[in-house]
């Protein structure tokens, strides 16, 4: 039963690390929610995400390789309860407080709602702590060192590594995003408008002569009147006003793009009908190599048959191309690197690349 459990609890570790650790930069980018002002309110963290990210992808592969073989088995849960402790506090205070939607528990490979993130946390807490009870009796006695384990270990840091610095460096060896090639822009965007999400406005209101609360959503607050009529003693508390979910539709970070001229005009209808679409992204042009923009203009205003665009937060980051503004956010779901290329062929992606390998090529 025991050795089940490990292996099941191991294995969750390993997973949740592994699909971290092939887009670590996309989980920097959950960090530096989590930071923000909004949130925790860390701003220098906030520059720093990326090397925590990849300490905290680390700890979570190497704990679960480690519980996985048996090494090192006190130690190991030790850390392991701590780093489950750390993470349900996380989930717990983005469930309670509705601050980050995702925690990136397992990237863009499986999403989980704040609350479903906090009683996965809780069921891993609880293995961990079973199983620190079923092991506890071999924790004092003396363990014959496996040169096999050690050499398993150090291959599958090495290989994990690797993994790691080739999603930094280029894009994920495993795109489990909805921009990955081959995805037809012009599919999704018709499955949106087919099933569109649905939203409802929530009231808070109060009593002003017997001080009792009640929430409604928008549609129960219109149809009694007795809440809005003149002179009605039920107010609205604004700042407790909340658009809420009501029926989920077609899910696609898709629905975010939406390119816009400098002059607020639409261009996604103009860039999904091009027979061939150049697309440069900065998330952060202030803090893009000017060079590589440079280069990168230069080699897209080359292909003369192509619509360009330069896709940035600024509207003047672009010198000799097009300029078209866009939320970073929605950027950073398209772009892991700082400035990145997406070509489009009739709305179609075929192909991805960090502005620095696209004008190597």
């Amino acid at each position: 039963m025991k050795h089940i459990l490990r292996i099941a609890v191991a294995s969750i570790f390993i997973a949740s690390g592994f699909v971290k650790a092939v887009d670590v930069v996309g989980f920097s980018f959950k960090l530096e929610e989590y930071f923000s002002p909004s949130v925790f309110n860390m701003p220098f963290f906030e520059s720093q995400a990326l090397p925590i990210a990849i300490f905290v992808v680390a700890l979570e592969l190497i704990l679960g390789f480690m519980l996985l073989l048996r090494i090192r088995l006190k130690f190991t849960l030790t850390a392991l309860i701590a780093l489950c402790v750390f993470f349900g506090f996380l989930t717990f205070y983005s469930a309670y407080f509705n601050k980050v939607t995702d925690c990136g528990c397992f990237g863009d490979a499986i999403t989980f709602t704040p609350w479903e993130s906090f009683v996965k946390d809780l069921i891993l807490l609880f293995g961990l702590l079973l199983l620190w009870f079923m092991y506890r009796n071999q924790f004092q006695l003396l363990q014959p060192k496996k040169q096999t384990k050690y050499i398993a270990l150090s291959v599958f840091v090495l290989a994990m590594g690797l993994i790691t610095l080739h999603g930094i460096l280029h894009e994920p060896l495993i795109d489990f995003r909805d921009y990955k090639i081959g995805t037809d822009l012009n599919t999704e965007k018709a499955n949106i408008e087919k099933n569109p999400s649905e939203y409802k406005t929530f009231y808070s209101l109060k009593n002003d002569k017997t001080g009792e609360t009640v929430e409604l959503n928008q549609d129960l607050y219109v149809a009694d009147k007795k809440y809005w009529e003149e002179g009605s003693p039920w107010k609205i508390e604004e700042a407790k006003t909340t658009s809420k979910i009501v029926k989920m539709g077609y899910k696609s970070e898709i629905s975010k793009f939406k390119p816009e001229s400098v002059e607020g005009i639409d261009l996604t209808p103009e860039i999904l009908k091009a027979n061939k679409a150049i697309l440069i992204f900065s998330y952060k042009p202030m803090e893009a190599d000017k060079n590589i923009l440079t280069k990168t203009e230069a080699k897209a205003n080359a292909q003369k048959d192509a619509l360009i665009l330069g896709i940035s937060t600024n509207p003047t980051t672009f010198k000799t191309i097009q300029n078209a503004v866009m939320d970073g956010t929605a950027i950073k779901t398209i772009a892991r690197s700082n400035p990145f290329v997406l070509i489009l062929q009739n709305g179609k992606i075929v192909d991805k690349i960090p502005a620095n390998d696209y004008i190597k090529q």
